[in-house]
């Protein structure tokens, strides 16, 4: 499918020198859906796939003048959030959109990695719990991420749901919690759009090769909305095409490689 002037997207996240996640893994996301994309960058990071070695974080300032760049110059169909890195950077951001008026917004946290290394201070998620949440059409959270925002264990499947429903009563206006940090054969996402609850499945796929599967989750959902999919259409669309980039992952580098974001 051809991008047009519609079909349209941005992402406002960090930089991945290894080019699995980050703004380069939503690129190519945005590119393989058939979507123009384009980035405000909010941190540089030297990584490849068996660790990150640096991390620089922009001013603030730069990553506002990235967004008024874009926002003032596209139609942008769809937004998406990634690694902010500070307070201050989350609160420029979502004035940002906020003035833009940026709309089907995809919140993906990047609070806490799948080893467990904290992401953000306790400041910038109370900041983002705050100024951010409110502005997301979808909040995309793992299990550590949904149990930091509520405060609370996050294990069950009753945990899940009730965490999903906290966070749309703190403002996002749909919450996906993804279960990929869970134990068990199954993969369950849950994902609650303000009515109702629906629990997404997929056998667990023992695979080392899945560094940048949130952000490249995110962007598929994120394109698929831009292109003018009803939300849980967007979702299971993406559910769907990233069970299949991380069983056809190329097996690049020599620790936990990128999935294939040519997937069928």
């Amino acid at each position: 499918m051809a991008a047009t002037r519609r079909h349209t997207a941005l992402t406002i996240a960090g930089s991945d020198s290894g080019g699995g996640a980050g703004i380069q893994a939503d690129l190519k996301t945005f590119h393989h859906f058939g979507v123009y994309g384009t980035s405000a960058v909010t941190l540089i990071t030297a990584q490849n796939t068996t660790g990150v070695q640096r991390v620089e974080l922009l001013a603030p300032e730069l990553v506002v003048a990235q967004i008024d760049a874009v926002a003032n110059d596209f139609e942008v169909a769809a937004a998406k959030t990634g690694a902010l890195g500070s307070a201050a950077i989350v609160a420029a951001v979502a004035e940002a959109v906020t003035r833009h008026r940026l709309a089907r917004l995809v919140v993906d946290p990047v609070m806490i990695s799948k080893h467990g290394h904290a992401l953000l201070d306790a400041s910038a998620i109370d900041v983002m719990r705050r100024a951010l949440l409110p502005r997301a059409a979808l909040l995309m959270p793992n299990l550590p991420e949904a149990a930091a925002l509520v405060e609370g264990e996050v294990a069950s499947e009753r945990d899940i749901e009730a965490a999903a429903r906290a966070l749309h009563a703190q403002g996002a206006a749909a919450v996906l919690v993804k279960g990929g940090h869970g134990a068990g054969a199954e993969v369950a996402d849950l994902l609650f759009d303000g009515r109702r609850c629906t629990w997404l499945r997929a056998p667990r796929q023992h695979t080392p090769h899945t560094h940048g599967t949130g952000c490249s989750y995110a962007a598929a959902i994120t394109a698929r909305l831009a292109l003018g999919d009803e939300l849980e259409r967007a979702v299971y669309t993406a559910h769907a095409w990233l069970a299949r980039a991380i069983a056809t992952a190329p097996g690049l580098g020599h620790g936990q490689g990128p999935v294939n974001h040519w997937a069928d």
